[in-house]
């Protein structure tokens, strides 16, 4: 989750990209899944917003984690976001959030204010 007019004002992006509720997560976690295989599906209210193969990152994980592990220590369990593929859209309270990703699962989130 960003709030895109505060990352357009900000100097830093910490708000913008960590304030509470931004960062949901589960209910699962996949091991040994081929990521490159996968399509991420996001849906507003049903209708779809994205719908791009995570291979289509800027970055692939691989290159993030070995990026991130030169300036902290990670951990079994540590999780790293690296946002998603593909333009994004924006949302508004009531709204559903819906984040599909192939081999894993459905995120379903109620957007709030």
């Amino acid at each position: 989750m960003s709030e895109r007019d505060w990352q357009r004002g900000d100097l830093q992006w910490w708000r913008a990209k960590g304030s509470d509720t931004f960062g949901p997560l589960g209910p699962v976690i996949a091991v040994n899944l081929d990521y490159k295989k996968s399509r991420l599906q996001t849906r507003i209210n049903g209708e779809v917003k994205q719908s791009q193969m995570l291979s289509d990152l800027i970055f692939d994980a691989p290159a993030i984690v070995s990026f991130a592990s030169q300036y902290v220590t990670l951990e079994p369990g540590d999780v790293i976001y690296m946002g998603t593929p593909g333009a994004t859209t924006a949302m508004k309270p009531g709204d559903l959030a819906e984040v599909e990703i192939d081999g894993i699962g459905i995120l379903r989130n109620k957007v709030v204010s």
